[in-house]
C-alpha cells in the first residue's frame, strides 16, 4: 500500500478526542495543509471555496451540511458525511429548556429582577408585588407536538413524556431505525397541519431543503392554539419570521428559536439564542470522533457511513486488493466494471453494490494487484465518476 499518510484539511476548531482518531502515523491533519485527502469541516462556508481536485471527501462535525456544496461534491465522486444524531442529546436538553423558559415566563421574569435595585429598601415588597406577571403553566398533561422524528425527535418524545406530557408525531419520512426508537405513546399525526392545530407546543426537528423551508407559514400557523408556544431548533429558514411576528400578535404566546436574525430579535416573547444547540464540550465530542472514524474507514477501506449524497456500503475484507467505484446510476454499470476487470484477467473475490437517487456505488474486491491500466480502464467508462485502488499492506 502507498506509504504516503492521508492529509486531511481542518477548517475550523475540530475537538481533539476526534482529530485523535486519526494516528499520526498515517495521517497529517491541520489547517495548512496542502493537496488534502479529506477535509473536517464544522461551520466553515465552502460554497466560495475552491477545493483542490486531490479531495476524495468532506466530512461535517455536526448534522447539517448546508455549508458545503454537495451538489458540485456528488458530480466529482466525492461523499460528503456529517455526524446524525451526535449531538441529539444536546439538542433535547435545549429543547426542553426553551419548553421551560415559556411555560414558567423565565425570560421576562428574569429582565424585571435584573431591573430591580439591589438598594431598594422595600426590595421584598417588590418581588412579591411582581412575581404575580410571571404566573406559568406546568408541562405536565400538556401536548407537545414534533415535527420530525430523527434521533432528536425521538428523544424529545421520550422525555417529554417522561415530564408527564401527551406527545403527538409527524414524520413521513421516518426511518425504520427511528420508528423502533420510538416510544409507543407517541401518537401519529397525519400532517403538519395536525401537529400545529392540536399542540400546546410545537417543535421543529427537520433539515433545511426545498420541501421544508418555511414549513410554518403565513397560511399554516394560524392553525395554532391560542396560548401556543412555537420552537425551532432545526434551522432558521424552516420558520416565516414574518408569519412569526403576525401570530405573536394573535394567538401564538412565545416563539423560541436559535436563530436570533434582525426581524424577531427585539421582540418580548421571542426567545432567541445564539445557535446553542450542539454546543457543548460532549456534543462537540461526539460528532468530531464519529465524522473522522467515518472519514478514515473511507479513506481506508472505502467503506460509507452517513454520506449525504452516497448510499451506506459497507464490506468486510476478504482480499488484500479492493476498488472502490463512484458512478452515475445508469444500466449497465456493474457489467462494464465486472468485464474490464475480467478482459485484466482479474478474479472478483467479493462485490458490493448500491445506489442512492442518481448516484451508485461499488467495492469490489480482486485476488491479485490491480494495474495501473486497469484503473486507467475503469475511469475511462462513461458514467464512473471516481475510481480508487486500496490495496492492504500485508
Amino acid at each position: 500500500m502507498d506509504n504516503q499518510p492521508f492529509r486531511v484539511l481542518v477548517l475550523n476548531q475540530i475537538s481533539q478526542k476526534g482529530l485523535q482518531r486519526l494516528p499520526a502515523e498515517r495521517y497529517v491533519a491541520g489547517k495548512d495543509v496542502a493537496e488534502p485527502d479529506a477535509v473536517l469541516v464544522r461551520s466553515a462556508d465552502m460554497h466560495g471555496m475552491e477545493i483542490p481536485a486531490s479531495v476524495k471527501a468532506i466530512g461535517r462535525a455536526g448534522a447539517g451540511t448546508n455549508n458545503i456544496p454537495v451538489k458540485a461534491m456528488s458530480a466529482r465522486g466525492v461523499p460528503v458525511f456529517n455526524a446524525p444524531g451526535a449531538n441529539a442529546n444536546a439538542v433535547k436538553e435545549l429543547v426542553l429548556a426553551g419548553m421551560l423558559i415559556a411555560a414558567r415566563n423565565l425570560a421576562p421574569a428574569q429582565r424585571f429582577v435584573g431591573q430591580l435595585d439591589p438598594a431598594a429598601q422595600d426590595l421584598d415588597t417588590l418581588v412579591e408585588d411582581g412575581k404575580k406577571n410571571f404566573a406559568g403553566s406546568e408541562l405536565a398533561g400538556q401536548t407537545l407536538g414534533i415535527v420530525g422524528l430523527g434521533k432528536i425527535g425521538c428523544l424529545v418524545a421520550d422525555a417529554a413524556i417522561k415530564l408527564g406530557m401527551n406527545v403527538l408525531g409527524h414524520d413521513p419520512e421516518i426511518t425504520v431505525d427511528a420508528a423502533w426508537s420510538l416510544p409507543a405513546q407517541v401518537k401519529k399525526a397525519a400532517s403538519v397541519a395536525e401537529v400545529l392545530r392540536s399542540a400546546n407546543f410545537v417543535t421543529l426537528h427537520v433539515p433545511l431543503v426545498d420541501a421544508t423551508r418555511d414549513l410554518v407559514n403565513q397560511k399554516n400557523i394560524g392553525l395554532l392554539r391560542k396560548g401556543a408556544v412555537l420552537l425551532n431548533f432545526s434551522r432558521e429558514g424552516v420558520v416565516n419570521d414574518a408569519a412569526v411576528l403576525a401570530a405573536l400578535d394573535a394567538q401564538l404566546s412565545w416563539y423560541v428559536c436559535d436563530f436570533p436574525g434582525p426581524a424577531i430579535l427585539r421582540h418580548p416573547r421571542v426567545v432567541a439564542l445564539p445557535h446553542l444547540g450542539a454546543s457543548t464540550r460532549e456534543a462537540e465530542e461526539n460528532c468530531a470522533v464519529m465524522v473522522a472514524d467515518q472519514l478514515r474507514d473511507y479513506l481506508e477501506h472505502g467503506n460509507v457511513a452517513n454520506a449525504v449524497n452516497f448510499p451506506n456500503v459497507a464490506m468486510e475484507r476478504e482480499s488484500r486488493f479492493r476498488v472502490a467505484i463512484a458512478n452515475a446510476n445508469v444500466p449497465n454499470m456493474l457489467g462494464q466494471i465486472s468485464t474490464a476487470m475480467a478482459q485484466a484477467g482479474l478474479n472478483i473475490h467479493n462485490m458490493v453494490n448500491k445506489s442512492r437517487g442518481d448516484m451508485a456505488y461499488t467495492l469490489v474486491d480482486v485476488d491479485s494487484p490491480v494495474s495501473d491500466r486497469v484503473m486507467a480502464a475503469l475511469k475511462a467508462i462513461e458514467g464512473v465518476l471516481a475510481v480508487r485502488y486500496l490495496p492492504q499492506a500485508e
